[in-house]
């Protein structure tokens, strides 16, 4: 293939890509790697992108995406940025749905680290 016809293809696949509507950036891809969202993409199988789920199957535990990202980085590649809270669930955490953060209960309740 020659290398015009290479870059009129690479240009149009890019062209059908934002025509698409993908303007989200997955938290675990290494051109847009963000080290909490992608942990919690991991663990709850997607993410939240623009107040949206978008459900996700990532092969790999977490470290296997950081690295890629440090490699990434290393060699000179770019990361394009998220603005931010664009990972935040609506309601402003970055769970994913289902998952409960919570303090001590009863345990804690009533007791001061200085008493």
């Amino acid at each position: 293939m020659k290398k015009s016809t290479k870059v009129t293809l690479t240009v149009v696949a890019a062209m059908g890509l934002a025509s698409c509507g993908r303007s989200r950036l997955d938290p675990c891809e290494q051109g847009s790697f963000n080290e909490m969202a992608c942990q919690d993409a991991v663990r709850s199988g997607g993410y939240y992108y623009g107040g949206s789920w978008y459900p996700m199957t990532y092969h790999y535990p977490y470290p296997y995406y950081y690295d890629h990202y440090r490699t990434h980085v290393s060699s000179g590649g770019r990361v394009m940025s998220a603005p931010s809270g664009s990972y935040a669930r609506p309601g402003g955490t970055t769970s994913s749905p289902g998952v409960t953060r919570g303090g001590f209960g009863s345990i804690g309740a009533g007791h001061s680290a200085g008493a």
